[in-house]
């Protein structure tokens, strides 16, 4: 039953992505928001397992058509120097939704009626049906409207909301200049990036949290749904806080690093405690089995949180941004539809023998970021070709400070500022 909305997932993501570069990044959005509702009120009057499935289904396929393009828009529609900030808080948004759910569910898990989860069901369209009402202002990709030759437009967009309206920023023309320079060393490449395997954006956590609980101990429903919205609020502020707002001031390989390294230390740490757990049964060996779950959540959202899909997004070249992003969900959700079949059954049969798997899976994600997984910080997305590709992709740029946006021509040097987008 679970592993319905990974599969539709899947299944939806190869239609939106071909939308996206068809016909725009909006136009799925549009798509997404169309069916969603759909899936929601199938779901909400389910009144058979078979309905609930289907209904699983229809909400899996309709929320790859806003999970694909969102970021991918966020990433092209981004100030320079806000981009990597931007999109990094994208992915951190995750838990608000998580924590919406886990503590709609403590409120009506109580209910004696099948209202205890009819209400969650139905609350999950809630806050699609905001942004519903508001997508229809967001701007096109400036970078999608120079790939179908609607230069104006893009440029209009970019005077806008990078230069504070001013229509002779050199911010602009810089802009316009490297995109469409970038389109045509696109065009000229025939390779694919020999990359594409890193970014499968799977991490451990596809195992349930009610099962890890069990093992240590804690079993009521009460005590269970408690921990889960009290973990939510504590991943998105972390996600938030020690993620997202530091990608620029720490850096992506560092991030990834830390938190990578110290996901693997918490989970030796939680391996050993909960085998001594089941071994003494002793209730303050299962406290710190939960306080390491804590430790583990918040160095897994200082980086797998954030990075994935921002990384993902600004290391492919225009041209491959979408395709690049569907292979980086369709391995996340191809590992959460094998947790879904594995993870149940290992978790009864091996207990916490099973987490010495995911010890091994992390010290490899170790030394593969310690290997291959260059720093991007920096550097505009046409430029970060450069980093994977090698000089050849280097792009010429042209300067602009605070004092010469007002001004015209070319420049040799580009200084991005903060202020420049919202100067009047």
């Amino acid at each position: 039953m679970n592993a319905v909305y990974p599969v539709a997932k899947v299944i939806g993501l190869f239609p939106a992505t071909w939308i996206g570069d068809r016909y725009g990044r909006k136009k799925v959005l549009y798509t997404g928001f169309a069916l969603l509702p759909i899936g929601a009120a199938v779901q909400a009057a389910a009144q058979n397992t078979p309905m609930f499935i289907v209904a699983g289904f229809l909400i899996g396929f309709a929320t790859s058509f806003l999970s694909q393009p969102s970021p991918i828009l966020v990433t092209e529609l981004a100030y320079p120097t806000h981009r990597a900030t931007a999109t990094a808080l994208y992915n951190t948004c995750f838990y608000l939704g998580a924590v919406l759910a886990a503590w709609s569910t403590f409120g009506t898990f109580r209910l004696q009626s099948t209202w205890s989860w009819r209400i969650p069901s139905l609350l999950q369209q809630a806050i699609p049906a905001f942004q519903t009402a508001f997508v229809f202002w967001v701007p096109k990709s400036p970078r999608w409207l120079m790939a179908n030759k609607k230069e104006e437009e893009s440029r209009r967009i970019l005077t806008k909301y990078h230069a504070g309206g001013d229509e002779n920023s050199p911010l602009v023309e810089f802009e316009l200049n490297e995109i469409a320079q970038a389109l045509e060393l696109e065009k000229a490449s025939e390779h694919a990036p020999s990359y594409f395997e890193l970014w499968n954006g799977c991490s451990v956590l596809s195992y349930y949290l009610a099962l890890v609980l069990n093992t240590i101990g804690i079993t009521a429903p009460a005590h269970q749904t408690l921990i889960n919205g009290m973990l939510q609020i504590f991943n998105w502020i972390v996600a938030v806080c020690g993620g997202a707002l530091l990608v620029d001031r720490v850096g992506r390989r560092s991030l990834f690093l830390v938190g990578t390294s110290g996901m693997l230390l918490s989970y030796i740490a939680w391996t050993v405690l909960n085998s001594e757990f089941a071994k003494t049964h002793d209730q303050r060996l299962g406290s710190a089995v939960l306080a390491f779950i804590f430790i583990y959540y918040f160095f897994y959202d200082i980086s797998w949180t954030p990075l994935p899909v921002a990384y993902t997004a600004e290391i492919f070249p225009y041209t491959l941004r979408g395709r690049g992003m569907t292979i980086n969900f369709v391995g996340t959700y191809f590992g959460l539809i094998s947790g879904q079949f594995l993870n149940p059954i290992a978790m009864k049969d091996l207990s916490w023998r099973y987490y010495i798997v995911f010890c091994a899976i992390l010290f490899v994600m170790v030394l593969a970021i310690y290997l291959w997984v260059p720093e991007t910080k920096g550097r505009t997305l046409e430029e970060i070709a450069e980093v994977f590709d090698g000089p050849r992709s280097h792009l010429t740029a042209g300067a602009v400070d605070e004092n010469s946006a007002k001004g015209s021509g070319k420049v040799p040097e580009v200084e991005f500022r903060e202020d420049v987008a919202t100067r009047g």
